[in-house]
């Protein structure tokens, strides 16, 4: 793997850790601006609705900027939502910088995917889309935690102050070693938007909301569930956090090596898998092993959907990638703020604080049936244009002899004579 999905690795990490760390740290930010708790978590609502309506504003105006230079002003603009969230004066203007911040995270990751899959042979496009997530599943594992810990120690400010350096350390790697892009060829909003009149492009996105969602179920709600139920003392909640990222990072790799061989049956595993141990997981909950265990498989299996999806968006959109594969990063944290209400609802419900992993499951079923529906209907339309039995359902597609082949395309492709 090239070294530039290094320099993109560590802008998904520092992205992850902003995203994520400002749950530990609510009570800290709270008592400084002498706001209550759920007042501040508006700084992950607020954070969460930035990246959904950020990502397609900035795909569209990063479709027509050179890719590596798109993705350095990215960074800028994350560092100085961080920076001013370090030295807000108010809570209003820390809110603000969460905003601003945010406004990156989703163009960042669809536009350095396309760049990542451009990297490597068609066969290894999944594989490179992973490695640069490896730095956002990594941030789960130790940005956060360090994160929290630095805060919780050394004041909320400096956390925010070194994630902003790591944006600095990010945009130094990118010019460094992320090679020049052509000027991506001029593309009409139209035909960005075209994009969307895909079936295969709407179900990806389907199954990027809930699929992922699922997994939200449970991480939203981990902290009651394993210490009122499970029987786990809140300071182990830390590290059962820490299996939890250690499943996201397995699970990506996983998803990434095999997606590139046989990416429809990679994302119905991953789904079905994901739907098993959530259904699982109330039972498992009662039991202190049983929950060890299944914590870290829901995080492998959800986050093994992750590169196959992206890139299933990517090989069907090759013409005018840009502004769905920002939108299908803004679908991830709809599925998440759509998880996190659903559980919410069947806690108040009176149902338990195991119930939302009930939700979870439902949401990664209907997922897969999604999975299921999208690869027959694949097959249906090579059986329609007289192709052989052959699709991106095993990882390759086929063309006519002398079609031509984008070099923005996924997959391998065989001829048909």
């Amino acid at each position: 793997m090239p070294l530039a999905l290094l320099a993109l690795a560590i802008g998904a990490f520092g992205i992850g850790t902003t995203e994520f760390v400002t749950s530990g740290l609510l009570p800290e930010v709270a008592a400084d601006f002498g706001v209550s708790i759920p007042t501040a978590g508006f700084l992950t609502t607020g954070y969460a609705l930035g990246v959904v309506v950020g990502a397609p504003v900035l795909a569209i105006v990063g479709s027509r900027v050179p890719r590596k230079r798109m993705l350095m002003a990215l960074m800028v603009l994350f560092i100085a939502g961080n920076a001013l969230s370090a030295a807000a004066p108010v809570f209003g203007v820390m809110l603000a910088g969460r905003i601003v911040a945010s406004l990156a995270h989703g163009a960042f990751f669809g536009i350095g995917a396309i760049v990542a899959a451009g990297l490597v042979p068609p066969q290894k496009k999944a594989g490179a889309i992973a490695m640069m997530f490896t730095g956002l599943t990594v941030a789960n594992v130790v940005g956060v935690p360090l994160g929290t810990l630095v805060g919780q120690n050394a004041g909320w400010r400096v956390t925010f102050f070194a994630i902003a350096g790591l944006g600095v350390l990010a945009v130094l790697g990118i010019a460094a070693l992320v090679p020049e892009q052509e000027r991506p060829e001029r593309t009409r909003i139209s035909g960005e938007l075209a994009a969307f009149r895909n079936p295969q492009v709407l179900l990806a996105m389907a199954m990027t909301v809930l699929g992922f969602g699922g997994v939200f179920t449970m991480s939203t709600y981990i902290t009651p569930m394993m210490t009122e139920v499970t029987g786990y003392a809140p300071a182990s909640v830390t590290w059962l956090l820490v299996l939890f990222g250690l499943g996201l990072v397995a699970g990506n790799l996983v998803g990434g090596r095999y997606a590139d061989r046989a990416l429809m049956p990679m994302l119905c595993t991953a789904l079905g898998g994901l739907a098993l141990a959530l259904a699982l997981l109330p039972l498992a909950a009662h039991d202190k092993i049983a929950a060890a265990v299944a914590v870290p498989l829901v995080g492998a299996f959800g986050f093994a959907t992750v590169p196959p999806l992206q890139k299933r968006v990517l090989d069907q959109t090759a013409d005018a990638p840009t502004l769905a594969s920002a939108v299908n990063i803004g679908a991830f944290n709809l599925g998440n703020a759509m998880a996190a209400w659903l559980g919410g609802l069947v806690i108040s419900a009176g149902f338990g604080y195991t119930a939302p992993n009930g939700v979870g499951a439902l949401m990664a079923a209907a997922a897969l049936v999604l999975a299921l529906v999208s690869a027959a209907l694949e097959r249906r339309g090579g059986r329609a244009a007289g192709l052989p039995e052959a699709s991106e359902t095993s990882g390759s597609r086929v063309v006519a002899a002398g079609a031509p082949v984008s070099a923005a395309d996924g997959g391998t492709y065989a001829r048909r004579p």
